[in-house]
């Protein structure tokens, strides 16, 4: 048997903390005093109130504790997490799916924050990203604002239903009855108007056009004086919805003011706009040290593929499991917009949908202006160079030209070796972002 020694510890002095709503269960884990090599440890419970984790915060600072690790339990963990982060802590947050017990472990409170300090210590995980004050403050509104859109938008589901329930079929002409000429239909049905004529003559610009199509689809036999009542509910709680989304898109502004030339970067991509680059600003920040490559920023937020292969036979449809979900919505929408445009990107969605289903080549787009915007966030300098539908039939154009020159050198006994200039994309000599100037 030979001798094996134990690999040396990531951090000496490490501490494991075990979330709950009202207590928290500390174990630090130090050197011993007594046997040379060994480790000593030590565990109390402390509340979760502010003046209880500052005592637990003086605790750890007398033991001389370099990091402390805990589980993403909830949200409990970021009053924790915040407050010691003030108090000038190390501090690593576990995703929960990684530091789960393992089985015919017994768990426990104070078991638990014992295997966070071992994990800790050994740096066996890496902690998850959790970024700075400032964008947890602009974070807290864009997500707000989606959530309060969200809301609309289910308010404008359920008035749609309820016209359907009625037997008017205004949504069958109109494409938003939410528009001006819709609204002001729908207001002059709650207040009492029955006559189609003079219901579609409501409508504004190019739906003058539909008159007639109107006039049948307002049919008001159905409609009672309890839907008008129902409805005047509805169109009153988006009227309040889209207010507090303006109030919001105010404030956001303001706290986007430092970040505005990041967030004229990011607008410049195709699908992307203001509130898109405000969003994606708000759930990835704009220091792009956390995320070394485009590779790793794409795989935390979850829209690479990832392969999931057991005994030879692939498993699962490809998924890239669960992400982010703000940033999925952002670059979902933004990647749908992109292919209605004529731009590198609208031509790849194009492109890909003739060989694969459209949320599969969709969720590719993604990826795609995922990369591009951390190339744009990681140099200050740079902006975004289009490169335009017809980048696919240039490239291939390219290729086959040099084959071609390839083939005809090496039938006079030449052999070739290709190299691209420096500085220069070595298909079409050109990159996706590139400095300015």
């Amino acid at each position: 048997m030979e001798e094996a020694e134990d690999e040396p510890l990531f951090c000496e002095r490490a501490a494991g903390i075990d979330i709950g709503k009202q207590m928290v269960s500390v174990t630090i884990r130090v050197p011993s005093d007594t046997r040379r090599g060994g480790r000593q440890q030590e565990t109390r419970e402390f509340g979760t109130t502010r003046r209880q984790l500052l005592e637990m915060a003086d605790w750890l600072r007398c033991w001389g504790v370099e990091r402390a690790g805990m589980e993403a339990t909830s949200d409990y963990w970021k009053p924790v997490y915040f407050l010691l982060e003030q108090q000038g802590l190390d501090l690593l947050l576990y995703q929960a799916s990684q530091v789960k017990a393992l089985p015919g472990r017994p768990k426990t409170d104070k078991l638990d924050s014992v295997w966070l300090a071992k994990v800790t210590e050994r740096g066996s995980l890496a902690g998850s990203f959790v970024p700075p004050d400032d964008i947890r403050r602009l974070r807290a509104h864009t997500r707000y604002r989606r959530k309060l859109t969200q809301a609309r938008t289910a308010e404008k589901q359920r008035a749609e239903k309820l016209l359907e329930d009625a037997h008017l079929k205004l949504s069958s002409v109109i494409s938003d009855i939410h528009g001006v000429s819709g609204r002001a239909m729908l207001e002059a049905v709650i207040a009492g108007e029955r006559n189609p004529r003079a219901l579609a003559a409501l409508a504004r610009g190019v739906m003058r056009r539909k008159l007639a199509l109107l006039e049948e689809a307002l049919d008001c036999s159905f409609f009672t004086p309890e839907h008008a009542f129902v409805l005047r509910m509805m169109l009153d709680n988006i009227d309040h919805y889209t207010a507090q989304i303006a109030v919001l898109d105010e404030r956001i502004a303001i706290l986007c003011q430092p970040y505005q030339r990041q967030i004229d970067q990011l607008d410049a991509i195709p699908g992307f706009g203001v509130t898109t680059a405000q969003d994606l600003i708000a759930e990835i920040g704009v220091d792009m040290s956390v995320f070394p490559t485009a590779g790793h920023l794409c795989s935390w937020a979850r829209v690479a593929p990832r392969a999931k292969e057991s005994g030879g036979k692939r498993k699962g449809q490809s998924a890239t499991g669960r992400g982010n979900p703000y940033i999925g919505a952002a670059l979902g929408e933004a990647s749908s917009s992109a292919g209605r445009t004529q731009t590198f990107l609208g031509a790849k969605l194009r492109r890909l949908c003739r060989h694969m289903p459209r949320k599969k080549a969709q969720g590719a787009v993604m990826r795609t202006q995922l990369a591009i915007a951390h190339a744009l966030l990681s140099d200050p300098a740079a902006e975004y160079h289009e490169l335009g539908p017809g980048y696919y039939d240039q490239q291939a154009g390219t290729r086959r030209q040099a084959r071609g020159h390839v083939r005809s050198l090496e039938r006079l006994g030449y052999e070739v070796t290709l190299k691209p200039l420096a500085g220069t994309d070595p298909e079409t000599g050109e990159i996706i972002a590139r400095a300015a100037g």
